[in-house]
């Protein structure tokens, strides 16, 4: 396994300087998308992917370890419990998996949607399962990992629910956040399950009622983390992902702080 960073984690830096940032504290990937500063231009993504993918990656000082795509300007917009969106949505996703393929990306991930309007979490699921299968087929084609990262306030709130899209859909991979359950009081062996489908995995520590936490306040066991992943045969990126924001009200951790000592965690159990 190696450890990658979200560039969104510092959001007052330019994607240049977080890529120097992130090599300067040894970091082994860093993960790319289109929010605050270092945010791509989503736009000459879409018209020039390939152009844009080789210009990334050489542009940046690390290897580009992953790839956030948001369909529409929020979660709600294009989201993909939402069936209206499908051929546009898919479309656009053929060029996003030719970025990664330039860029070097192995995976990317997207947001499972949301409750729209009259739904329910069964309907939800069924409209998000079928908007599923053509993106993972087109990823499978492009040779990228396809990752859908179960969210609080989206309806992929439970583990249970999350093994069924992912039983419904072959070939579909999981950004798993642990920090997304745990916040809901799910304990660390009901996430744990999921880890079949691990594509790639974001790191912060959480409790019960708080998304992100300080490493000595939250109740993740990062090693017995480590260790079932790598025991399961995974050999991706993890990615340290502490925040400043407004969500979920992740703006009190220092961000720098909380990502070394997850950095120091991390290669301290890889060496052991």
């Amino acid at each position: 396994m190696k450890l990658s960073i979200t560039s969104w984690s510092f959001p007052l830096l330019t994607l240049d300087e977080v890529g120097a940032v992130a090599r300067a504290i040894g970091m082994e990937g860093l993960d790319i998308g289109y929010f605050y500063r270092s945010a791509l231009d989503k736009a000459r993504l879409l018209a020039e992917p390939e152009v844009y993918g080789r210009e990334i990656a050489a542009r940046l000082p690390l290897p580009v370890s992953n790839l956030y795509h948001l369909f529409g300007s929020s979660p709600a917009e294009r989201n993909l419990a939402l069936p209206d969106h499908r051929a546009e949505n898919l479309a656009d996703f053929r060029k996003v998996l030719a970025f990664c393929k330039a860029a070097g990306a192995p995976t990317v991930f997207i947001l499972p949607g949301i409750i729209n309007g009259a739904q329910t979490r069964a309907q939800a699921l069924n409209e998000t399962a079928e908007s599923l299968k053509p993106l993972v087929e087109a990823g499978q084609e492009a040779g990228i990992d396809v990752c859908v990262e179960p969210h609080v306030h989206s309806y992929l709130e439970t583990p249970s629910l999350t093994a069924e899209m992912c039983t419904r859909v072959p070939g579909v991979k999981l950004a798993l956040d642990y920090a997304h359950f745990a916040v809901s009081g799910y304990r660390q062996e009901e996430i744990d399950v999921l880890i079949p489908w691990l594509g790639h995995a974001h790191l912060r520590q959480a409790r019960p009622g708080a998304l992100q936490a300080k490493m000595e306040q939250g109740t993740l066991n990062f090693p017995a983390m480590f260790a079932a992943f790598r025991e399961s045969g995974f050999a991706g990126y993890v990615a340290s992902e502490y925040v400043h924001q407004d969500y979920f009200d992740t703006v009190h951790d220092d961000v720098m702080s909380e990502t070394i000592k997850m950095r120091d965690l991390f290669f301290a159990w890889r060496k052991a």
